[in-house]
């Protein structure tokens, strides 16, 4: 995507026009790198937060504070997936210019990064109830590198 975005920009400054399906590839691409990054670092618990408060209470209050705010991400996500759906069916209708595929497919990756989200939200409601601490994060076990 960038390689073409860049392509374009070189060929618009040098010759007056550029390629006409760079314009509109990052409608579709863009949204994905997003959301992909969304849920990798949800997935992964690397998303920013403050962690103050949990690090000041007890492992049981601990628990409690996760429970509440995964259910409160996991209500979010489905209030979002839910009021979303007349966005995505107005989306089928429409199409790139150029490229001619469907909105659609850009808007997709709403349902994949609030979808993986609830996914993990609910995962991690289940672990806590099961003793799990998911609000001790490690470093080491967190990090992409």
């Amino acid at each position: 995507m960038f390689a073409a975005l860049l392509t374009n920009v070189i060929l618009r400054y040098a010759f007056g026009n550029g390629i006409a399906w760079a314009y509109e590839i990052h409608a579709v691409l863009l949204p994905w790198l997003v959301a992909a990054g969304i849920a990798a670092a949800a997935a992964r618990g690397q998303n920013i937060a403050i962690t103050l408060l949990p690090d000041m209470l007890s492992r049981r209050l601990r628990t409690g504070l996760a429970i509440a705010v995964h259910a409160a991400i996991l209500m979010i996500c489905i209030a979002v997936l839910w009021s979303s759906q007349p966005i995505l069916r107005a989306a089928q209708f429409q199409r790139l210019s150029t490229l001619g595929i469907s909105q659609i497919w850009g808007y997709a990756s709403l349902v994949f990064a609030f979808g993986g989200m609830a996914v993990i939200s609910v995962l991690d409601i289940l672990r806590s109830v099961l003793g799990v601490d998911v609000m001790a994060h490690d470093p080491e076990d967190t990090s992409f590198s």
